[in-house]
């Protein structure tokens, strides 16, 4: 941070003294509502800063190294552009911003998925999610805007204005499909503006989101050497959103440390993630992320380990884990996968659509059905498992498919599973006294078990990592 400060410093006095904005304030950005605002850039030292901006007048002067910043009071929505002023030695004007709500979104390929690969795939199979494969020529919705990282300028000044761009043309086509469909149903629900900042990396672990010294503040990581680079992208790419404010996170990653075997150490890494940008932020924001996408992993040959049919369940158990953090919250993409040797499901706007239903539930308190079955707990009756499970919403009786049982020898076998006064009652003629069940253990899981069109979430009830995982250490 301090030779970021630096940086910026030598740049903005080399820079005839002129006024320099960083890049994430542009025309056509969206401002979060409801919130304080900073607006910030560099200057030359003890340089007068004068901000305007819907009715309001701030002032700064710029400190000795040439930074300044204002905070603007909180702005109600607005879908009406409106212009921004920043004025000193010289003058610039910001145009066609609006105020609504804004998210990050983040992760590896899938969340960098573009737009325009929709109109390349072939007709998915499931066609009741239909297949918006033209998008791109229909989007005509000014109200959404669209910010996409570029590693290499995102800490660098900027003297263009240009980097937000209205949600159509060859700005959507090269911007996450993901955020774009969360976008669109938000701003559909919503009737407000809606900006999305994508930053992500294709093929990237989570590690290198993690600055290093977050690591050396989790007493899971004490003594351990962590690799994949930490910090390598949080530095660039997430550390100068951070004075920029924002609702809340999108995180879709996680093939990349699955295919590494990873458990519980990745509930540790995701959980010291969440911590991170929220202290980033200061506030303790919405994080919801995506279920990895069913895959062969045991298929796939690694010289560093060995992957298994359990490589995938064990990987999805650990990313639940963090659904014991507050104002979190995980879907289901169980059944986003037509062909298993596919580690880029063409699904991405169902997986945006499930992300914006979990956040008009849960952020915006909208009264919807936003999520599938999450178990929650069981008892065993003689021959019989009775399932708790919060969002349980169906009460059909007729037999779900992918639940499985075992007694204390640990042998696990196709189960009747039905839906039964709010209860899913699981047994199976082999089994006299179970102990354990699970649902769609499997990495290509073909369950049906779902609650108003959202899939259960895959689970076990003799999970390890209840125990041993610590959301407060």
């Amino acid at each position: 941070m301090t030779a970021l400060i630096i940086l910026l410093s030598l740049f903005s006095l080399s820079a005839n003294a002129k006024i320099l904005l960083p890049q994430i304030l542009s025309s056509n950005m969206v401002l979060q509502r409801d919130k304080p605002l900073n607006i910030w850039g560099y200057a030359a030292p003890d340089e007068k800063v004068q901000v305007t901006f819907a009715g309001q007048k701030k002032e700064a002067l710029t400190d000795k190294n040439g930074n300044w910043y204002v905070v603007l009071a909180p702005l109600k929505t607005s879908s009406k552009s409106q212009i921004m002023t920043i004025s000193g030695t010289n003058k610039i004007e910001l145009t066609n911003i609006l105020v609504g709500e804004v998210w990050v979104c983040s992760g590896q390929s899938n969340m960098e998925y573009q737009m325009r690969k929709l109109a390349k795939i072939p007709k998915p199979k499931n066609e009741k999610l239909g297949f918006p494969y033209d998008e791109v020529e229909k989007a005509k919705n000014s109200q959404i805007r669209i910010f996409l990282v570029n590693r290499k300028t995102l800490n660098k000044p900027d003297s263009i204005h240009t980097s937000w761009a209205v949600a159509q043309d060859s700005a959507l086509r090269a911007f996450s499909a993901v955020g774009y469909f969360f976008a669109k149903e938000i701003q559909e629900k919503l009737g407000v503006p809606v900006g999305m900042i994508s930053s992500a990396v294709s093929g990237s672990a989570i590690e290198p989101w993690i600055a290093p010294e977050a690591f050396a503040q989790e007493a899971y990581f004490t003594n351990q050497k962590v690799s994949n680079d930490p910090g390598k992208f949080y530095t660039p790419m997430i550390e100068p959103l951070a004075k920029f404010k924002i609702r809340g996170f999108l995180w879709y990653q996680g093939e990349t440390n699955c295919f590494l075997n990873e458990n519980i150490s990745y509930s540790y890494k995701l959980k010291t993630l969440v911590n991170l940008w929220r202290k980033a932020w200061g506030e303790q924001m919405p994080f919801y992320y995506v279920q990895i996408a069913p895959y062969d992993y045991s298929k796939q040959n690694s010289k560093k380990v060995i992957l298994t049919a359990d490589t995938e369940p064990n990987f999805w158990e650990a990313q639940q884990q963090i659904l014991r953090l507050p104002n979190t919250g995980m879907i289901s993409t169980s059944d986003l996968n037509d062909n298993g040797g596919d580690l880029h499901p063409t699904y991405k706007w169902e997986v945006g659509r499930r992300l914006a239903l979990l956040t008009l539930g849960k952020t915006y308190n909208q009264k919807i059905d936003f999520s599938g079955p999450v178990y929650k707990s069981v008892s065993f009756v003689g021959d019989k498992a009775i399932l708790d499970f919060e969002y349980l919403k169906t009460d059909h009786l007729s037999s779900i498919t992918g639940f499985t049982i075992a007694g204390k020898e640990g042998k696990f076998v196709n189960a009747e599973a039905i839906v039964k006064y709010g209860k899913v009652v699981v047994s199976a003629k082999e089994i006299e006294n179970p102990v354990a069940v699970r649902y769609n253990w499997s990495e290509n899981p073909t369950g049906n078990f779902y609650s108003s069109g959202l899939p259960a979430l895959p689970f076990r009830t003799d999970n390890p990592l209840t125990k041993q995982f610590k959301t407060n250490k």
